[in-house]
Protein backbone atom coordinates (compact mmCIF):
# COMPACT_ATOMS: atom_id res chain seq x y z
CA UNK A 1 0.00 0.00 0.00
CA UNK A 2 1.43 3.14 -0.95
CA UNK A 3 0.09 5.37 0.86
CA UNK A 4 2.02 8.83 -0.43
CA UNK A 5 0.63 7.49 -3.90
CA UNK A 6 -3.01 7.59 -2.50
CA UNK A 7 -2.89 11.36 -0.66
CA UNK A 8 -1.83 12.52 -4.00
CA UNK A 9 -4.31 11.07 -5.98
CA UNK A 10 -7.13 11.94 -3.28
CA UNK A 11 -5.55 15.96 -3.29
CA UNK A 12 -6.35 15.78 -7.04
CA UNK A 13 -10.15 14.81 -6.32
CA UNK A 14 -10.77 18.97 -4.55
CA UNK A 15 -12.71 17.33 -1.86
CA UNK A 16 -13.85 18.68 1.19
CA UNK A 17 -14.45 17.35 4.55
CA UNK A 18 -15.52 18.50 8.53
CA UNK A 19 -14.35 17.55 11.97
CA UNK A 20 -17.19 17.39 14.47
CA UNK A 21 -15.19 17.54 18.09
CA UNK A 22 -11.89 19.15 17.12
CA UNK A 23 -11.52 20.25 20.44
CA UNK A 24 -11.46 17.08 22.11
CA UNK A 25 -8.43 14.82 21.83
CA UNK A 26 -8.89 12.92 18.95
CA UNK A 27 -10.16 15.36 17.09
CA UNK A 28 -6.93 17.90 17.54
CA UNK A 29 -4.62 15.30 16.50
CA UNK A 30 -7.04 14.57 13.35
CA UNK A 31 -7.20 17.82 12.33
CA UNK A 32 -3.39 18.48 12.61
CA UNK A 33 -2.96 15.58 10.76
CA UNK A 34 -5.32 16.80 8.27
CA UNK A 35 -3.91 20.09 7.52
CA UNK A 36 -0.14 18.87 7.15
CA UNK A 37 -0.99 16.36 4.45
CA UNK A 38 -2.63 19.04 2.81
CA UNK A 39 -5.39 16.28 1.96
CA UNK A 40 -8.76 18.75 1.62
CA UNK A 41 -9.71 21.81 -0.50
CA UNK A 42 -11.59 22.65 2.41
CA UNK A 43 -11.87 21.90 5.57
CA UNK A 44 -15.13 22.94 8.11
CA UNK A 45 -14.71 22.54 12.12
CA UNK A 46 -18.07 22.29 13.43
CA UNK A 47 -18.36 22.90 17.22
CA UNK A 48 -20.29 24.98 19.88
CA UNK A 49 -17.74 27.57 20.21
CA UNK A 50 -14.49 29.10 18.18
CA UNK A 51 -11.31 27.47 18.78
CA UNK A 52 -7.96 29.43 18.38
CA UNK A 53 -5.13 28.83 16.47
CA UNK A 54 -1.36 30.46 16.46
CA UNK A 55 0.34 28.55 14.21
CA UNK A 56 -0.71 30.26 10.28
CA UNK A 57 -1.06 26.87 8.90
CA UNK A 58 -4.23 26.73 10.53
CA UNK A 59 -5.80 30.22 9.05
CA UNK A 60 -7.80 29.05 5.76
CA UNK A 61 -9.67 26.14 8.64
CA UNK A 62 -13.23 27.04 8.35
CA UNK A 63 -15.52 27.29 11.75
CA UNK A 64 -18.94 26.62 12.25
CA UNK A 65 -20.52 27.79 15.32
CA UNK A 66 -23.37 25.63 15.90
CA UNK A 67 -26.28 25.05 19.15
CA UNK A 68 -26.24 21.10 19.44
CA UNK A 69 -30.01 21.67 20.94
CA UNK A 70 -31.07 23.23 17.98
CA UNK A 71 -29.25 21.52 15.43
CA UNK A 72 -31.71 21.67 12.69
CA UNK A 73 -31.14 25.70 12.56
CA UNK A 74 -27.79 24.97 11.47
CA UNK A 75 -28.32 22.64 8.73
CA UNK A 76 -25.87 24.86 6.49
CA UNK A 77 -22.89 24.44 8.34
CA UNK A 78 -23.07 20.74 7.01
CA UNK A 79 -23.77 21.00 3.54
CA UNK A 80 -21.37 20.85 1.02
CA UNK A 81 -18.63 18.31 2.28
CA UNK A 82 -17.58 14.56 0.65
CA UNK A 83 -16.01 13.69 4.20
CA UNK A 84 -17.21 13.88 7.42
CA UNK A 85 -15.26 12.67 11.02
CA UNK A 86 -17.21 12.42 14.09
CA UNK A 87 -15.44 12.77 17.14
CA UNK A 88 -17.51 14.06 19.40
CA UNK A 89 -18.17 12.75 23.11
CA UNK A 90 -18.23 13.58 26.42
CA UNK A 91 -17.97 11.67 29.97
CA UNK A 92 -21.35 10.62 32.40
CA UNK A 93 -19.23 12.21 35.26
CA UNK A 94 -19.05 15.77 33.22
CA UNK A 95 -22.88 15.79 31.73
CA UNK A 96 -24.61 13.10 33.81
CA UNK A 97 -26.51 10.39 32.49
CA UNK A 98 -29.09 12.37 30.46
CA UNK A 99 -26.20 14.93 28.78
CA UNK A 100 -24.11 11.97 28.16
CA UNK A 101 -26.88 10.37 25.94
CA UNK A 102 -27.92 13.72 24.35
CA UNK A 103 -24.14 14.60 23.80
CA UNK A 104 -22.97 10.94 22.80
CA UNK A 105 -25.93 10.00 20.55
CA UNK A 106 -28.85 12.40 19.68
CA UNK A 107 -25.91 15.38 18.60
CA UNK A 108 -23.87 12.60 16.63
CA UNK A 109 -27.17 10.57 15.41
CA UNK A 110 -28.51 14.44 14.53
CA UNK A 111 -25.23 15.39 12.93
CA UNK A 112 -24.80 12.23 10.80
CA UNK A 113 -28.40 13.04 9.57
CA UNK A 114 -27.87 16.49 8.52
CA UNK A 115 -24.53 15.68 6.71
CA UNK A 116 -26.40 12.81 4.97
CA UNK A 117 -28.81 16.03 4.20
CA UNK A 118 -26.02 17.89 2.85
CA UNK A 119 -24.31 15.75 0.60
CA UNK A 120 -21.47 13.91 2.48
CA UNK A 121 -21.08 10.61 1.21
CA UNK A 122 -18.25 9.08 3.82
CA UNK A 123 -19.10 9.26 7.41
CA UNK A 124 -16.38 8.29 9.93
CA UNK A 125 -17.38 7.65 13.49
CA UNK A 126 -15.08 7.68 16.31
CA UNK A 127 -16.49 4.64 18.64
CA UNK A 128 -15.51 2.65 21.44
CA UNK A 129 -13.67 -1.25 21.95
CA UNK A 130 -16.54 -2.93 23.15
CA UNK A 131 -19.32 -0.98 21.39
CA UNK A 132 -22.86 -2.90 22.10
CA UNK A 133 -26.47 -1.42 21.53
CA UNK A 134 -27.29 -4.20 23.64
CA UNK A 135 -24.90 -3.84 26.58
CA UNK A 136 -25.77 -3.38 29.88
CA UNK A 137 -23.02 -0.98 30.04
CA UNK A 138 -24.39 2.18 29.69
CA UNK A 139 -21.14 3.39 27.80
CA UNK A 140 -21.61 0.71 25.51
CA UNK A 141 -24.87 0.47 24.86
CA UNK A 142 -25.29 4.04 24.13
CA UNK A 143 -22.14 3.86 21.27
CA UNK A 144 -23.48 0.63 20.14
CA UNK A 145 -26.83 1.83 19.62
CA UNK A 146 -25.65 5.24 17.83
CA UNK A 147 -23.57 2.84 15.61
CA UNK A 148 -26.15 1.17 14.23
CA UNK A 149 -28.62 4.28 14.36
CA UNK A 150 -26.29 5.85 12.00
CA UNK A 151 -25.83 2.75 9.69
CA UNK A 152 -29.79 3.21 9.00
CA UNK A 153 -28.61 6.37 6.97
CA UNK A 154 -27.29 4.27 4.45
CA UNK A 155 -24.40 6.79 3.88
CA UNK A 156 -22.62 5.27 0.57
CA UNK A 157 -19.82 4.64 3.07
CA UNK A 158 -19.50 4.58 6.35
CA UNK A 159 -16.39 3.79 9.15
CA UNK A 160 -16.83 3.10 12.42
CA UNK A 161 -13.58 2.65 14.32
CA UNK A 162 -13.78 1.30 17.93
CA UNK A 163 -10.42 1.91 19.65
CA UNK A 164 -9.41 0.64 22.87
CA UNK A 165 -7.78 2.78 25.72
CA UNK A 166 -6.70 5.64 24.70
CA UNK A 167 -3.05 6.71 25.31
CA UNK A 168 -2.81 10.63 25.82
CA UNK A 169 -2.98 12.91 28.43
CA UNK A 170 -6.57 14.09 28.28
CA UNK A 171 -7.78 17.00 30.29
CA UNK A 172 -10.74 15.08 31.17
CA UNK A 173 -11.01 11.89 32.76
CA UNK A 174 -12.79 8.83 30.50
CA UNK A 175 -14.36 5.83 32.74
CA UNK A 176 -11.14 3.82 33.59
CA UNK A 177 -8.87 5.33 31.47
CA UNK A 178 -6.61 7.50 33.81
CA UNK A 179 -5.97 4.13 36.12
CA UNK A 180 -5.31 2.83 32.72
CA UNK A 181 -2.68 4.91 31.31
CA UNK A 182 -1.04 4.69 34.43
CA UNK A 183 -0.61 0.95 34.52
CA UNK A 184 -1.05 0.35 30.72
CA UNK A 185 2.01 2.34 29.77
CA UNK A 186 4.97 -0.29 29.74
CA UNK A 187 2.53 -3.24 28.71
CA UNK A 188 2.00 -1.44 25.97
CA UNK A 189 4.53 -0.58 24.60
CA UNK A 190 5.05 -4.66 24.05
CA UNK A 191 1.63 -5.24 23.21
CA UNK A 192 0.26 -1.83 21.59
CA UNK A 193 -3.08 -3.52 20.60
CA UNK A 194 -4.66 -5.37 23.40
CA UNK A 195 -6.02 -3.19 25.86
CA UNK A 196 -4.45 0.67 24.86
CA UNK A 197 -3.47 2.57 21.56
CA UNK A 198 -1.49 5.84 20.90
CA UNK A 199 -4.21 8.34 20.15
CA UNK A 200 -1.98 9.73 17.07
CA UNK A 201 -2.75 6.09 15.82
CA UNK A 202 -6.07 6.74 15.66
CA UNK A 203 -5.84 10.08 13.69
CA UNK A 204 -3.67 8.27 11.16
CA UNK A 205 -5.84 5.48 11.00
CA UNK A 206 -8.94 7.24 10.18
CA UNK A 207 -7.06 9.48 7.38
CA UNK A 208 -5.92 6.48 5.78
CA UNK A 209 -8.96 4.79 5.75
CA UNK A 210 -10.29 7.59 3.74
CA UNK A 211 -7.52 7.15 1.30
CA UNK A 212 -8.06 3.36 1.02
CA UNK A 213 -10.97 2.44 -1.92
CA UNK A 214 -13.51 0.51 0.98
CA UNK A 215 -14.57 -2.92 -0.09
CA UNK A 216 -17.53 -2.42 1.95
CA UNK A 217 -20.31 -0.19 2.59
CA UNK A 218 -20.17 -0.33 6.04
CA UNK A 219 -16.82 -1.48 8.15
CA UNK A 220 -15.52 -1.09 11.78
CA UNK A 221 -12.54 -1.39 12.50
CA UNK A 222 -11.50 -2.97 15.79
CA UNK A 223 -8.63 -1.86 18.09
CA UNK A 224 -5.82 -3.84 16.43
CA UNK A 225 -7.10 -2.97 13.27
CA UNK A 226 -6.82 0.87 14.06
CA UNK A 227 -3.50 0.28 15.46
CA UNK A 228 -2.24 -1.37 12.27
CA UNK A 229 -3.52 1.23 9.75
CA UNK A 230 -2.17 3.74 12.02
CA UNK A 231 1.63 2.28 11.57
CA UNK A 232 1.62 2.46 7.89
CA UNK A 233 -0.39 5.72 7.70
CA UNK A 234 2.75 7.51 9.83
CA UNK A 235 4.60 9.47 7.99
Amino acid sequence: MDLNSLEETYRGGNKSCFILGASGETGKVLLKEIVERKLFSRITLIGRRQLTFEDKAYENVAQEVVDFEKLDDHAAAFQGHDVGYCCLGTTKAKAGTEGFIRVDHDYVLKSAELAKAGGCSHFNLESSKGADKTSSFLYLKVKGQVEADIEQLDFERYSVFRPAVLMVDREESRPAEWMARKFLGAFSSVFPTAMSIPIGSVARAMLANTLIQGEKKVEILENKAIYDLGQKGEK
